[in-house]
């Protein structure tokens, strides 16, 4: 009895210790990539471009369409359409997350970290990038077209959860292409079976949303949104060593 006490002890004390130099490195690493994007400023202003002007685009496309904005149907396209935006906008800024590393820097990162960490701190730095871009993408939106949410307070929430969900799997398919020569078609083709059951939650959450219908109805969607980033973070932290080695 004693010597398991005695045992569980010394585990307990060897989790916790890799727990704190795991959220050492972590932190570290994500101030790097902050540090970074903050005197570059490369693919913050690279997809702001991108989707200002998309939107652009879509509010003359619409205005060609006369009554368009009066129909039924305006409220589904509106949703739809903001969240394609968001789709390429976020395959633009994450899908370089570990293709824009040269292998002497991955080298550099293997001797001071450890996988985990590097994988955390692309997921959180991605997670962060992308709620910035979701919000400002939204406000743009909301200038050019008509305000249509029942719920503006839960629509943010879901885009919220869109972005922390497109960070998540974006990465771990970065940092798998990544390592099968920075192969852009292998990204699109191994997140294509992935992102599209979270796009199919995503509209029907925002879609709850803009109705403002009674939030208890989407606790459900909420709940598969947060399982599938739960999921996807757990394989990322379990196959990125083996990845790493190679």
């Amino acid at each position: 009895m004693t010597k398991s006490i005695i045992c569980m002890s010394i585990m307990g004390i060897l989790i916790y210790l890799y727990c704190v130099k795991l959220h050492q490195q972590t932190w570290f690493l994500l101030k790097k990539e902050i540090l970074l994007e903050w005197r570059s400023k490369y693919a913050f202003n690279g997809v702001l471009l991108y989707v200002v002007s998309t939107v652009f685009i879509c509010y003359i496309s619409f205005n060609l369409q006369n009554g368009l904005s009066g129909s039924d149907s305006y409220k589904v396209v509106w949703n739809v359409l903001f969240w394609i935006i968001m789709l390429f906008a976020a395959v633009n800024a994450i899908a370089k997350s570990f293709m824009q590393e040269s292998k002497s820097r991955l080298l550099y990162y293997y001797t001071i970290a450890s996988p985990q960490a590097i994988i955390l701190s692309k997921i959180i730095y991605n997670a962060l990038l992308m709620s910035l871009l979701s919000v400002l993408a939204l406000l743009v939106y909301l200038v050019f077209f008509n305000n249509t949410l029942g719920d503006p307070l839960f629509y943010v929430i879901a885009v919220l959860l869109g972005s922390m969900s497109f960070s998540t799997i974006f990465t771990m398919i970065s940092g798998i292409a990544s390592k099968a020569g920075n192969n852009g078609t292998l990204m699109s083709i191994l997140s294509f079976p992935v992102i599209i059951p979270v796009i199919l939650v995503l509209i029907r959450l925002s879609k709850e949303a803009m109705d403002g219908l009674d939030r208890s109805l989407s606790y459900q969607n909420i709940g598969v949104l947060c399982a599938i980033n739960v999921i996807v973070i757990a394989t990322s932290l379990l196959l990125f060593p083996f990845l790493w080695r190679d």
